[in-house]
């Protein structure tokens, strides 16, 4: 499974990247506000510090619009992926964008049905947001099951972008299911790596060491 890091800060995005585990990059907005940057130069930026696919979002309602500001955001470099809202207008210009060879990541999605439709328009990406089913009660893992079993039956190449995501469990189930992508908060990521045996372990190995009066160096 591909992990990218949902986030518009540099200094996170350098940091995850320097490990090799980070794959991509999804923003939002929201996202970039929170960071502080200007929108154009922030993705320009992460741009150069991935070579995986980073997702930037139009902001537009109607088609023509959305299609103008798609082509722009394209433009910024050859791994940019523009994420459109999963309407009507959303998914004609997902059509439009992926008859010009652009990657496209299909977001809001919370239903299967919904799902079907992107792949049938051609969607790079699929982005289900788990966590905001959990929010209100339902499952959001059910509706990856769901989206995997769909796609597999008809083998769509759309790619399954497991998005609002929580919790270390979230990445893991989505994993155990099958999902292409994980796009994860960088505080959740480094969440992935701990473990309190793991800690137990180093300090005991250490003290043995330390014990021991050697060098390696």
């Amino acid at each position: 499974m591909k992990f990218f890091i949902d986030t518009a800060d540099l200094d996170e995005i350098r940091e995850l990247s320097a490990t090799g585990l980070l794959d991509g990059v999804t923003t939002n907005p929201s996202l970039i506000r929170k960071a502080g940057g200007e929108f154009f130069e922030t993705i320009a930026e992460i741009a150069k510090l991935v070579d995986g696919p980073v997702s930037a979002e139009t902001v537009a309602t109607d088609h023509e619009t959305m299609l103008k500001e798609g082509l722009k955001l394209a433009k910024i470099a050859d791994n940019i992926a523009i994420k459109v809202p999963l309407t009507v207008d959303g998914l004609k210009t997902c059509k439009a964008l992926r008859a010009q060879g652009i990657m496209v990541n299909v977001t809001l999605c919370f239903s299967a049905s919904q799902a079907l439709l992107a792949a049938k328009a051609g969607a790079s990406f699929i982005s289900p947001f788990v966590g905001r089913h959990d929010d209100i009660s339902q499952d959001g893992m059910a509706l990856i099951e769901d989206i995997r079993t769909i796609y597999d039956n008809y083998d769509f190449e759309t790619e399954i972008l497991v998005a609002s995501i929580r919790h270390p469990l979230h990445v893991v189930e989505a994993a155990r299911i099958g999902a292409d992508v994980a796009t994860i908060p960088a505080a959740v990521m480094k969440k992935l790596f701990q473990h309190p045996l793991t800690d137990r372990g180093l300090e005991a190995f250490l003290k043995d060491w330390k014990e021991t009066g050697q060098s390696i160096l």
